[in-house]
């Protein structure tokens, strides 16, 4: 069966109020070669009707309108036979033209199952596939080939080859017996052992006739280590503090105590040197724009419940709707999703979405969202922090992601295939970083260690 076959009897639930977005959808359905078996209002249908039909893919186009009757069908949706797709309503209905076909093409890649999204007429060569084990040597083609026919007749025109007068084998040279260690020993001259002398002890001086007086040690001085004794545990006495100076009626305290208390503010110099070395807090920052929500919902699903690092999600939404798509990722993502509030602490393993006039300020304790439309980037430590950029990110922060990864930083873009705009993240794979789909990007971000 063709892959054309295939899509034809694949059955695709429409769910879209009725208007110009429901109507570019259905003609995209069908020009892509799905079989539509369903068309309703979201708001208007019942799970059972939807279950009935028993679609493989349910095409939804998204609008603040339906949300409400989205959580309500959202036991249907989430049968583990459904393929989910998701558009946009407000740019399903602004699509014409070249953009139409180039969404079709897409649409039809996903519903055929393969990659080529490219016009009729400009599809890539399949390569070769690579098969397992060592490739196949010269010396192994002849394995099998007989060679004695090729031996008899070397020996028929043996006296047929010209000698070689340039070339005369050396002369036997003679080599000298080589002795074994035993024989070079017997050889060797005999010495005679020398005489025995016998070792005497030194006299002892004489004895002296009289006997001097015996000296007695001097007395140790006091404070002397002389004096001291591991016996002696209770002659130790600790000295006596001593009272600080009074100035003005209040006693001074000594440079210790300034130092511990007052000076650093209640923190010793270990702590100090602690929070010192303590590394800086990164973060993952997801830019995205047009065609984006899909490209953030795999990327996010393909993350899992452990990430440790805290991610960012930027993406400019016509109208500021970025409770519904807090909504929308928490549907999909392992992770927790909310909103950013001005004044939060950035906490590693929940996702952040970014809306309007939120920044991100990096402080002493780690980083903060903040009230003031402020570049995040900037804020974000190279070593342990990644940026991603997907469908629609903003080509102007493009020379600021390659100075983020100038300076060392994981920088990667989402790769043309299934990308709806990918002009900024194709100018990161020009410039050589990775590219590949958001669940192959969600895979190498897992790999890195961020430490």
């Amino acid at each position: 069966m063709s892959a054309s076959d295939r899509s034809a009897t694949r059955p695709v639930a429409l769910l879209a109020r009725p208007g110009a977005a429901r109507e570019r959808l259905r003609e995209a359905v069908l020009a892509a070669g799905g079989a539509l078996v369903l068309e309703e209002d979201p708001g208007a249908l019942d799970p059972a009707a939807l279950q009935a039909v028993g679609p493989a893919m349910v095409l939804v186009a998204l609008e603040p309108a339906v949300e409400d009757a989205l959580e309500r069908l959202a036991p249907a949706l989430e049968a583990p036979q459904l393929e989910l797709m998701f558009e946009e309503a407000e740019l399903a209905a602004r699509r014409e033209g070249w953009d139409a076909q180039r969404w079709t093409r897409h649409l039809a890649a996903k519903l055929q199952g393969h990659d080529q999204v490219m016009p009729p007429g400009q599809e890539e060569e399949a390569l070769p596939l690579i098969e397992p084990g060592m490739p196949e040597r010269p010396d192994e083609r002849h394995a099998d080939a007989p060679l004695q026919f090729h031996v008899d007749e070397a020996v028929l025109h043996i006296d047929e080859v010209p000698a070689d007068t340039l070339y005369a084998p050396p002369a036997a040279v003679d080599r000298p017996e080589v002795l074994s260690f035993e024989e070079l020993m017997a050889m060797a001259p005999s010495r005679p052992a020398p005489e025995a002398v016998p070792v005497l002890p030194p006299e002892l001086p004489p004895l002296a006739d009289t006997a001097e007086p015996a000296v007695a040690a001097p007395a140790p001085l006091p404070g002397s280590f002389h004096s001291w004794s591991l016996l002696e545990d209770e002659a130790y006495a600790a000295p006596s503090p001593v009272a600080a100076p009074e100035v003005d009626g209040a006693p001074q305290r000594d440079a210790a105590d300034a130092i511990g208390t007052g000076a650093l503010g209640a923190l010793s110099l270990v702590e100090l040197e602690s929070a010192a070395d303590a590394p800086a807090q990164g973060a993952l920052l997801l830019l995205a724009g047009i065609g984006g929500p899909d490209a953030v919902r795999r990327l996010l699903s393909a993350l899992p419940d452990d990430y440790p690092l805290p991610v960012l999600v930027q993406m400019r939404l016509d109208g500021g709707r970025y409770a519904n798509l807090v909504k929308q990722m928490s549907r999909v993502a392992m992770l927790p999703v909310a909103l950013a509030e001005a004044g939060q602490a950035l906490e590693g393993g929940n996702v952040y979405v970014l809306q309007d006039g939120v920044g991100v300020v990096a402080q002493a304790g780690g980083l903060r969202f903040a009230d003031e439309p402020a570049p995040v980037l900037p804020a974000l430590p190279v070593e342990r922090s990644a940026v991603v950029m997907l469908s629609g990110a903003d080509p102007s922060l493009v020379p600021a992601a390659l100075e983020f990864a100038g300076r060392g930083g994981w920088v990667a873009g989402q790769s043309g295939d299934g990308c709806y705009d990918p002009e900024a993240a194709s100018q990161l794979a020009v410039a050589g970083h990775p590219a590949g789909p958001p669940e192959y990007l969600a895979g190498e971000l897992v790999q890195r260690s961020f430490d």
